[in-house]
């Protein structure tokens, strides 16, 4: 049904005449009455009597007019719903524990005016393709891996270097370490099943193992973090890598450390992903709130990969 119809007949109805209707529409009496007959004529009734006096709503039109009003009312409803500015702010962040999460949670303090739909996809490539799409407006990921140039209408701004650490159980030959060098690395098995080949996170660490002769072990399937914490505290021989502001919690019983890596640091670096031509207000805000609590990246004692975006 053509909403300019129905919004003519409703125009009318309150008016009680076309004239007025045509003038209140700005448009012609003649628009007004063609409109208003196409109404009718998908309708099949008539909706006014005409008199010299004005128009006056049938039966029918009568019946019609509180559904008219309401299909307005859908439709601005409907509009408003993905108006520029009106609709929440859509932000990929991996994960719900990940420091890409604890970043959009600073920014909900920061502003928690501005409404917020935070979504969790799988891989930079399916990011990118949601954020060129429009589901999506931003997204985090470290950028750009090998043979996976960003496309030129994807702008990134590099907004956090994340330190990783050493999670050991309380019986690893390295647990009473207040820092492990990652030349101490060397020769220690970690266990890290999450890592999936083809994701930016996989290149990631086979360029860390590359450059530091580490050895990652991502066999087995795998269950989850909690799963993960349960085999790291029970298993002396094997240690993961897990991201400064991961946020876990595990059972007193388990005894796990966390313990810093230095010499360097590996950092793993987070960018921020959205279209160049995304008119979202909500987006530059949360631009500039990152580029104000953004720490410097790429600082003397640390690792990240050479095809990070530096930026």
């Amino acid at each position: 049904m053509d909403l300019d119809t129905v919004r003519t007949f409703v125009a009318a109805a309150d008016a009680g005449q076309f004239q007025e209707a045509a003038a209140e529409l700005a448009v012609t009496q003649q628009a007004v009455s063609k409109r208003i007959a196409a109404l009718e004529r998908d309708l099949g009734v008539r909706l006014f009597n005409r008199t010299p006096r004005g128009a006056g709503l049938t039966i029918d039109g009568q019946a019609f007019l509180p559904h008219a009003r309401e299909l307005l009312r859908v439709a601005e409803r409907a509009v408003s719903s993905v108006r520029t500015g009106r609709r929440p702010l859509r932000v990929d962040v991996i994960a719900s524990r990940s420091a890409q999460s604890s970043l959009m949670r600073g920014f909900h303090h920061a502003h928690p005016e501005i409404d917020l739909d935070v979504v969790m996809l799988f891989d930079v490539e399916t990011a990118v393709a949601a954020i060129r799409s429009g589901t999506i407006d931003a997204s985090f990921r470290a950028v750009a891996m090998p043979g996976r140039p960003l496309p030129e209408d994807i702008e990134s701004v590099r907004v956090l270097d994340e330190p990783l650490q050493l999670l050991t159980g309380p019986a690893h030959a390295l647990a009473g370490a207040r820092s492990v060098t990652v030349a101490q690395l060397a020769g220690h098995r970690i266990w890290m099943p999450g890592i999936v080949p083809g994701t930016e996170w996989a290149a990631y660490y086979d360029d860390l193992v590359a450059e530091f002769g580490l050895t990652i072990e991502a066999t087995g399937p795998n269950f989850g973090s909690d799963a993960l914490l349960d085999t790291i505290a029970d298993t002396p021989a094997l240690a993961t890598f897990m991201s400064e502001q991961t946020r876990l919690v595990w059972p007193a019983g388990h005894g796990l450390r966390r313990i810093p890596v230095t010499d360097p640091t590996p950092v793993y670096p987070h960018s921020l992903l959205w279209h160049r031509d995304n008119p979202h207000p909500a987006l530059a805000t949360l631009r500039a709130h990152l580029a104000t609590t953004a720490t410097g990246h790429d600082a003397t004692g640390t690792w990240a990969p050479g095809w990070v975006i530096p930026r």
